[in-house]
């Protein structure tokens, strides 16, 4: 599993980890993930359509050298006609935006919850109306160009060996995580159910229970739900992923090392982890 850089963005602290430095504006990455060694390369998460259109957030957007979807691919000598499923966490503004550029040969995946919300208008502009109104199109074209999960009545849904799709809740109603067995066990790619690996599981934010995750400031249900959730990411996973900060390493329960570029990968332990995103190096989303 490798991570895909796929664009930047700013936005506040709070919403990264509720009530964590109101004000003060962090840029963080927005990664997307490429699945290989199975059937068929996999993508999940394809990032903003351009970098202008988180404005309509209110946010600021890039793309730097060497990011976005194709950059991304090339990397691992592949092309966006090489992929043959596109795997949605969620459908936010900074997650879906590059589905039209995938062939329709290639199967988009996503929670039926998921889509369901998106079109209801209660977060808005989260959900731009150019990538809601493509996956619509994708529901009537011929040949699985979109394919629907009811992930709320199973316990998950397999898409090939080895990879399989479960409700995630929390972040939004429809959000999944993307299950990969690796080497060494469970990878979880969880989107944003967990935006800030240190001050969300590490030194969890203004928490005092043992293991109790501090929330971010950015959800669609209850705290509770998004405690839930954020512990059904961690439960059973070896790796976790999330889709703005570096991959964590998981031991009953609790972090106790980090990941850079790909899962399984070399373990840096947490002493070593700077306290400030480099490029060359990663680390926790905030200082």
């Amino acid at each position: 599993m490798h991570v895909l850089d796929l664009g930047d963005i700013e936005l506040d602290t709070s919403f990264l980890v509720l009530a964590h430095d109101p004000g003060r504006a962090q840029e963080v990455p927005t990664f997307g993930f490429l699945i290989t060694g199975g059937e068929t390369p996999i993508v999940v998460d394809t990032g903003f359509s351009e970098p202008e259109i988180m404005g309509n957030l209110g946010m600021k957007g890039w793309w730097r050298d060497g990011q976005g979807m194709e950059s991304a691919l090339a990397k691992h000598d592949l092309t966006m006609e090489d992929v043959g499923y596109v795997l949605h966490t969620h459908l936010h503004i900074d997650h879906a935006g590059y589905d039209s550029h995938f062939p329709m040969d290639t199967t988009v995946v996503i929670n039926r919850r998921e889509l369901e919300y998106s079109v209801s208008g209660l977060m808005g502009e989260q959900y731009p109306a150019p990538y809601i109104k493509h996956l619509v199109d994708r529901l009537h074209e011929q040949g699985g160009a979109l394919r629907l999960l009811d992930l709320e009545g199973v316990d998950a849904e397999e898409i090939i060996p080895g990879v399989r799709c479960q409700v995630a809740g929390g972040h939004t109603e429809g959000s999944m995580n993307v299950l990969v067995d690796t080497d060494e066990g469970i990878a979880c790619i969880c989107g944003d159910v967990i935006y800030d690996v240190v001050h969300q599981l590490v030194s969890p934010h203004l928490q005092r229970m043992e293991l109790d995750p501090a929330v971010t400031g950015n959800h669609a249900g209850s705290k509770r739900s998004e405690k839930i959730a954020i512990r059904r990411a961690v439960k059973d996973a070896r790796f976790i992923l999330p889709a703005h900060d570096r991959p964590a390493v998981v031991e009953r329960g609790r972090i106790i090392g980090r990941t850079f570029d790909r899962v399984p990968g070399d373990l840096i332990p947490l002493d070593e982890w700077p306290g400030k995103l480099t490029r060359d190096y990663g680390a926790g989303v905030a200082a």
